[in-house]
Formats: C-alpha cells, structure tokens, sequence
C-alpha cells in the first residue's frame, strides 16, 4: 500500500459501475489512464465541469443526464 496522497483539487468522475452496483471516483493521468477509487468518504463534493451535464425534473423523476442536444431532443 502507498502513502495516502491529498484529493484536494483533483478533478475526477463519479461513475455507477452497474455490474458492482456502485459508484465509484475516477481520476484520470496525463497518460490516458485512470484509477477507480471506491467511495467510502459519506458527505464527498463533487463539482460538474461539463457543459453537456443537465438537470432534468418531472414524471417523478429527478436526474442528470446528458443535454437535449446530445440525447437527440430537438426543440
């Protein structure tokens, strides 16, 4: 095991791995690769930098997806 290393600043990817039924932190390195951290941290922030993330509200469903645009909705 390595030494714990500050996340602090680190921009990363909250991902839902389906077939673990999990979400799990994704850092990615200036070569192309990436680790999947675990989430065991209970009040994490998160900030979306991706102009394509939208919120969407209604039919009792309340998600983040991707924008209209890109899902294929016109207007």
């Amino acid at each position: 095991m390595t030494a714990p290393v500050s996340a602090n600043g680190v921009k990363g990817h909250l991902i839902y791995v389906h077939g673990a039924d999990k979400y799990q932190f994704r850092v990615y390195t200036g070569d192309g690769n990436f680790v999947d951290y675990d989430l065991h941290h209970c009040d994490l922030t998160v900030t979306i930098d991706d102009e394509d993330a939208f919120f969407y509200r209604g039919d009792n469903i309340d998600r983040l997806d991707h924008s209209p645009e890109t899902l294929g909705h016109t207007k």
